[in-house]
């Protein structure tokens, strides 16, 4: 519902094509029997699938049907590396013993199911993106973590079984492209004409904390939803702090409970404010509520740890590090997560009252939230470390507190000790975000059949809004202030516009060989990640800044330069006029676009310069952000522009 898929059912083809398209998910497996992979209502399996069910531990070719068309798995690599499979502890399959599989798959492509929940939380119907599309499942990482071969082969492999797009919630670490195991499989993904969509990585809110940068990947970031799980701290000197939780489960006593700082109830340990394993004293905290602080460890192992010293419930608190970001978990005992500002404070009355208490609310579901979406304090943030000249992430979608299928392996919270079983759980990360966008791009290839994987990402990120419905502009969790495209890219999905984006930003291979040679890659290089013999032209001035990307990344060099960005747009709506806007932050940079209105016939290609002149290096800031937008009237075709001194 956030992102309008209610109104516009009509929009999209119900038909055949509709669910003809098959989104390919490497990950730790799939849940077969989650109602999210029924198939009810679907038309045979595509005839273009060459894909297979592979028979494993608890799998066998039955566990697939017309929704669930492939699931095959990939543990040579790790294998190689750490032994055999445990059959014992983990499916030697593509059963998914981990629940992040089962999530991110129906996330993008999971059936319709009415009466969703968790534990009751965010009760609902869920709904993949892409309801009508099918899933193949590529299971990759296993207990031992996801091996860069068997990602590789996977890939590979999902593209000899004719897989439309590729998601990928996984990645992490950066180097170059031609070393990039993720980046490698991508490039011939991309060349067959398969969208891959990966996660932009959880490290924030730091600068350079991105993963998965090449410019053939479409890079997601995480948003919020408009909604929250808000649990109280009600404090005996009569303040209140709000909090979120999932938490479902015997109460706590009506009255007050006294409360404890972990800090001052731990055995001497050092960090034991951070209620690691072992650290709390029970006889201090027996029957007590515990005051912990986020770090280090699981935030819902800090609560089993605090369960098993015998306390009664938990206050998590958020330090420097996670600022006023609040993630809820379905915690083992009666818990809540607060802020940093409500953390201090609390931690202010327990040093000032000599018999502090405390009291816990569970509020249940709240929709309406504003402002909404706010960028996630965790979404990996710009500039591309790898490439400065290409901006990522890309874009931004939903990736906070996100509820989807599970697996019955585990319980929510995935700890050993947690003995629930759940069919829906609710999480957070870019590998919730990743999925949103994987299957968005299958309902507008379902759309349009014939359009690039590049053609498909144009439409999401030009189509993207960076400003609230009242005008002001996104904000960034992380500071309360409003973000910039180094956090959302483009800006935060909007499906039902990207169907009509007007203009796209199209790329071919050679496009992006032509990238490669820019980079200044070498022969062997290139043949690495693109899989053939290349060789640059000689007597060929290439350039990064004429890769027809939908953003602009600038890097001034020195102060007083000039760079000019080179771009093609392809007409997939009607003739029309197009006139160019600029915006921008700074005034040390003087943008201008040549030129500035461009005529389109249907399917008609047009090429123009947008050319950035620095007057010296700004005072006090590395960056500047602002906006080219082409527009009809009707469409409105816009593009983030970052600007970096180097």
């Amino acid at each position: 519902l956030f992102l309008g898929l209610d109104k516009s059912a009509d929009l999209f083809p119900e038909s055949s094509s509709g669910s003809d398209v098959i989104v390919g998910v490497l990950d730790t497996g799939v849940w077969p029997e989650s109602k999210s992979f029924d198939d009810t209502g679907l038309g045979p399996v595509p005839s273009t699938w060459k894909g297979a069910c592979e028979t494993g531990t608890n799998f066998t070719a039955s566990n697939c049907n017309r929704k669930l068309i492939g699931a095959r798995f990939f543990a040579k690599g790790v294998e190689a590396m750490l032994g055999p499979i445990n059959e014992t502890e983990e499916s030697r399959s593509a059963r998914d013993d981990d629940g992040h599989g089962t999530h991110t798959s129906s996330t993008a492509a999971g059936s319709v199911v009415s009466g969703a929940s968790l534990l009751g939380y965010a009760s609902g119907t869920a709904r993949g993106m892409a309801t009508r599309a099918r899933v193949a499942a590529y299971k990759v990482c296993w207990k031992g973590g996801c091996f860069s071969s068997d990602i590789l082969a996977a890939i590979e492999r999902a593209i000899l079984d004719n897989v439309n797009v590729l998601s990928l919630s996984l990645g992490g670490g950066i180097s170059d492209y031609y070393r990039d195991s993720v980046a490698i499989g991508a490039f011939s993904a991309m060349e067959k004409g398969i969208l891959v969509s990966c996660s932009a990585g959880n490290s924030g809110p730091g600068p350079y904390s991105l993963s998965n940068v090449a410019p053939w990947i479409t890079t997601v970031g995480a948003g919020t939803l408009d909604r929250d799980f808000p649990a109280y701290v009600a404090l005996g000197n009569g303040l209140n702090f709000s909090g979120v939780s999932l938490y479902r489960g015997n109460a706590l006593p009506d009255s007050s409970l006294p409360l404890v700082y972990a800090g001052n109830v731990s055995n001497g340990a050092m960090n034991g404010n951070l209620c690691i394993t072992g650290t709390l004293s029970p006889e201090k905290v027996a029957g007590k509520i515990v005051l912990c602080d986020r770090g280090l460890t699981a935030r819902v192992q800090k609560g089993s740890v605090v369960k098993s010293a015998g306390a009664l419930g938990m206050v998590l608190s958020n330090t420097a590090a996670n600022g006023e970001e609040l993630v809820a978990d379905a915690h083992l005992l009666p818990a809540t997560a607060v802020g940093q500002k409500a953390g201090d404070a609390i931690k202010k009355y327990l040093v000032s009252d000599a018999k502090p208490t405390v009291k816990i609310f569970f509020e249940g579901t709240k929709v309406g939230i504003q402002p909404s979406p706010v960028v996630a304090a965790f979404s990996s943030r710009g500039p591309n470390s790898i490439t400065p000249q290409i901006l990522k992430p890309d874009l931004i979608a939903p990736g906070v507190n996100i509820l989807a299928g599970w697996s019955k392996a585990v319980g929510p919270t995935g700890l050993p000790v947690d003995n629930r079983r759940v069919d829906f759980n609710i999480i957070s990360g870019t590998s919730m975000s990743c999925p949103h966008v994987s299957g968005l791009a299958a309902l507008i290839k379902s759309a349009h059949p014939d359009w690039s994987p590049a053609a498909v990402r144009s439409a999401l990120m030009t189509t993207a809004y960076t400003v609230y419905k009242t005008g002001e502009k996104l904000q960034d969790s992380a500071t309360g202030k409003p973000s910039t495209p180094f956090d959302h890219g483009s800006g935060h999905v909007d499906p039902v516009a990207a169907l009509n984006p007007g203009l796209v930003y199209d790329l071919t291979v050679d496009d992006y060989l032509g990238f490669l040679c820019a980079l200044n890659y070498s022969a062997a290089e290139i043949s690495t990640l693109a899989k053939r013999k290349f060789q640059c032209d000689a007597g060929k001035q290439y350039s990064v800044t004429d890769l027809n990307y939908p953003s602009f990344a600038v890097l001034f060099e020195s102060s007083g330069s000039v760079v000019k960005h080179t771009r093609t747009l392809t007409n997939v709506g009607p003739a029309g006029t197009y006139k160019a806007s600029v915006t921008s932050d700074t005034a040390s940079v003087k943008i201008s676009v040549e030129p500035q209105v461009l005529s389109f016939k249907e399917n008609e290609k047009k090429t123009f310069t947008v050319t950035f002149s620095s007057s010296g290096s700004p005072q006090h800031t590395e960056n500047a952000f602002g906006r080219v937008e082409w527009s009809d009237g009707k469409h409105l075709v816009g593009s983030p522009i970052s600007v970096n001194w180097g």
